[in-house]
């Protein structure tokens, strides 16, 4: 009891304890969370890579912590798993580094609720159905008690099958708010308003047994994506998003999950929310130099195609692949653009 009781307070925390989770869920969990398909699929050697630190700010550790190196379990865990937390958690100095260098800002939750209700409003015709914004500038928000109301002629299915994706996420604040990524501020589950967030507390006020609830819950996770360059950001969004899963499953009803249920949420997590450079749609740092010899049997090198045009479709960088629940294929990311454009 004591255990549970431990584990229960650990997921309300702003920092997750990758000890803890690795603890509870076991290490196939923990490495899906982990898991690069795009890189895996790509190499096809075998065996299952992960994501990458694509960060400078963790060399100083040594071994497996450079900016190329996968993020392996070992290497955030045991005695080392304090080495990944929030950005509110880190040092002043770090956060000003991780500025300067990737353009790495925040978005504070008052500000990811206006943007949100801004969207949802073009479903519900009005922007108040999930909370109210108030307080100077509206900076604060008073939610909604009562079941949200879902417009005439639509239906909670509807909402929750909507396709939302947020771009270049850090620690993905738009798409569940347990914390506020700039104050450190814990988030009641009944008051968070990331878009996750709200289609949870549609399916949690919809069904009313197990089954339907996983249903909704899966389909929930399937139409909410991201992406993020940095490893460690990208992880944590993760980690926010299983336990977002975690804690409305244990708010509506009253226990933990069981490790199949959050083994499959994972397994969407782990394809949902990719590592990426967004204007290139491959891995970060990926494109090369193409080699070519001349007459006199020299080499010369040009630049990767999508690198000089500019071109999204041209890059030789390892591409990014999307993953289509209803049938399991998968498609290149930058088939989402017109290639007219």
């Amino acid at each position: 009891m004591l255990l549970i009781n431990q584990f229960f307070l650990l997921t309300n925390e702003v920092d997750i304890i990758e000890n803890s989770l690795l603890e509870e869920y076991g290490q196939e969990i923990f490495d899906l969370l982990l898991t690069d398909h795009s890189v895996t699929q790509y190499k096809n050697d075998g065996q299952t890579h992960h994501i990458f630190w694509a960060t400078h700010d963790y060399e100083h550790l040594g071994e497996g912590y450079s900016f190329y190196d996968e993020i392996k379990a070992e290497r955030i865990t045991g005695e080392h798993s304090d080495v990944i937390m929030p950005r509110v958690m880190k040092k002043k100095a770090v956060q000003n580094k991780r500025v300067k260098k990737m353009a790495e800002v925040f978005t504070p939750s008052w500000v990811c609720n206006i943007m949100v209700n801004n969207i949802d409003e073009k479903f519900f015709g009005r922007r108040d159905a999930f909370n109210r914004e108030t307080g100077e500038e509206r900076r604060t928000w008073e939610t909604v008690r009562e079941k949200i109301a879902i417009p005439e002629g639509k239906t909670w299915e509807e909402y929750i099958k909507l396709r939302w994706m947020e771009i270049t996420c850090g620690e993905a604040p738009f798409m569940t708010s347990r914390y506020d990524t700039t104050t450190g501020r814990r988030i009641k589950l009944e008051d968070r308003i990331g878009f996750l967030d709200r289609k949870l507390r549609i399916v949690n006020e919809n069904t009313d047994n197990l089954k339907d609830w996983m249903d909704a819950a899966v389909t929930a996770y399937q139409t909410s994506k991201a992406y993020e360059w940095q490893g460690d950001n990208l992880l944590l969004a993760r980690e926010s998003l299983l336990y977002t899963f975690i804690d409305n499953y244990e708010f509506k009803f009253g226990e933990r999950p069981d490790r199949e249920h959050v083994k499959e949420i994972a397994f969407i997590i782990s394809w949902n929310v990719w590592q990426m450079d967004g204007l290139k749609g491959v891995i970060p740092n990926s494109c090369h130099d193409v080699e070519t010899r001349n007459l006199y049997g020299e080499v010369e090198r040009t630049p990767c195609p999508g690198c000089k045009t500019k071109n999204i479709h041209k890059h030789n960088g390892i591409p990014v692949l999307l993953k289509v629940f209803s049938s399991g294929n998968t498609y290149p990311y930058h088939l989402l653009y017109n290639k007219n454009e």
